[in-house]
């Protein structure tokens, strides 16, 4: 029990004593004492007078008892007494790792110019970087692509970018795979079909224009039809130059810009080497003549497409095919001209050229008469038995006229047709030569 010791009143007066010789303390009353010892919240009934005349024993209130919550109470380890020496020192999980101090005051790395002045060395040029040379300055954003997406943008003052949008992703996908690069050289891919009006000319147009506007290195289409090709005239810059000129001029062509003079470029950077206007004189265009002409342009070109003739047998498509890393085959919507198609990959496969078939591409122009009247999907059940891919090239006025075409003012559907064509056939292309 606490003792509190207080020293009581004296009296003037002695006290009579119960016991003799001895004098025991008295109080007149309680209220002496009582009131000084509630201001400190004591119970003044618990106060037991001891036998000792200078010293009082209190009762003081119990302290309060605190309530752990619940969440502590969990966690709660109970207090229960541990013996260190009955612990297992060898299984204990405590490493002890004594850490050395580390200087508050470590010296900075010294720049280049002061390793330069104490080595005496001159600095190479690859040190002149522009983290060295420039301060700072901050990256530049590059606004997302979709009406919604750029208002937001603009509107936030570039804060919130919620990136491009689907449209934007997907044609940025197609870029990609159209711009896939290779090893070894000139990829050649030869457009072949056995009969005439089916849009060969056209989709050969197409695919490069589709090719050169996306990629950063160089496509060239080159008129190989002996039967007076109209290639050049899907463009709207002409020249006067074919490939009788190369052959005749090909001891004076020692670069890309004497090659480029004699041919037609359009908007897309498409190069097309035209053929000749003169029927007599585009027959005589042989299997050397056209080795020549492709020996040259596999020098500055990186793709390589040929319009051939419908004479599957002529020289000229003997060499052609013999070049080729893939083939497209166009085919009409009619009967009889996806029959013509069909029968084109049969003779391939009968002359040794299987590994072509399977990895052919074959357009269906569906822009030709009677496409309407045909079951489409049995064309493409057909050929997809057969070939790698099939891409269907839908109606558009401006191919339908037979002119000049500008790769910006077509459909957009027939534009994504076009793209679609030619990221399928780059995709066919090997990486790298055998």
């Amino acid at each position: 029990m606490p003792k509190l010791g207080v020293e009581p009143e004296r009296r003037r007066q002695p006290l009579a004593s119960s016991t003799p010789g001895r004098g025991t303390p008295r109080h007149s009353s309680d209220d002496a004492v009582a009131p000084r010892l509630d201001d400190v919240g004591v119970d003044t009934s618990s106060i037991e007078l001891s036998g000792s005349p200078a010293t009082l024993s209190v009762q003081f209130p119990a302290a309060p008892v605190h309530d752990i919550p619940e969440d502590e109470l969990a966690v709660a380890i109970d207090d229960v007494p541990v013996n260190p020496e009955t612990l297992d020192s060898e299984h204990r999980n405590t490493r002890i790792v004594e850490v050395s101090a580390v200087a508050s005051d470590a010296a900075e790395p010294q720049s280049i110019s002061a390793t330069r002045y104490q080595t005496g060395a001159p600095e190479p040029s690859a040190l002149l970087t522009s983290e060295r040379l420039l301060d700072g300055t901050p990256a530049t954003r590059t606004p997302p692509e979709g009406r919604w997406q750029k208002l937001v943008y603009d509107v936030t003052r570039s804060r919130v970018n919620l990136g491009d949008s689907a449209r934007a992703v997907a044609r940025k996908e197609l870029d990609a795979r159209i711009r896939r690069r290779w090893e070894g050289g000139a990829r050649f891919v030869p457009v072949l079909t056995r009969k005439g009006g089916v849009g060969k000319t056209t989709v050969t147009a197409l695919l490069g224009m589709a090719l050169a506007d996306a990629r950063d290195d160089r496509v060239i289409a080159i008129d190989a039809n002996p039967d007076r090709g109209t290639l050049s005239e899907r463009i709207a810059q002409h020249t006067d130059y074919t490939v009788r000129d190369i052959v005749r001029d090909i001891d004076s062509i020692t670069g890309y810009s004497e090659f480029s003079d004699r041919v037609a470029r359009d908007e897309t950077r498409l190069d097309v080497l035209a053929s000749d206007t003169d029927p007599h004189l585009a027959e005589a265009f042989n299997e050397a003549d056209y080795n020549t002409v492709a020996d040259l342009a596999a020098r500055y070109y990186s793709l390589v497409l040929t319009d051939c003739g419908t004479g599957i047998v002529h020289s000229v498509m003997r060499a052609t095919l013999a070049r080729a890393d893939s083939v497209v085959i166009v085919s009409g919507a009619s009967v009889d001209e996806a029959r013509l198609a069909s029968e084109t990959l049969t003779w391939l496969e009968q002359n040794g050229y299987d590994r072509l078939v399977k990895e052919a591409v074959v357009v269906l122009n569906t822009a030709t008469h009677g496409a309407h009247m045909v079951r489409l999907d049995e064309i493409e059940t057909h050929f997809q038995s057969r070939v790698r891919e099939i891409v269907r090239i839908p109606y558009d006025p401006q191919l339908a006229a037979g002119s000049a075409i500008s790769f910006r003012d077509l459909r957009p559907v027939t534009r994504h047709a076009a793209r679609t064509l030619a990221a399928l056939v780059v995709e066919g292309l090997p990486s790298r030569r055998a």
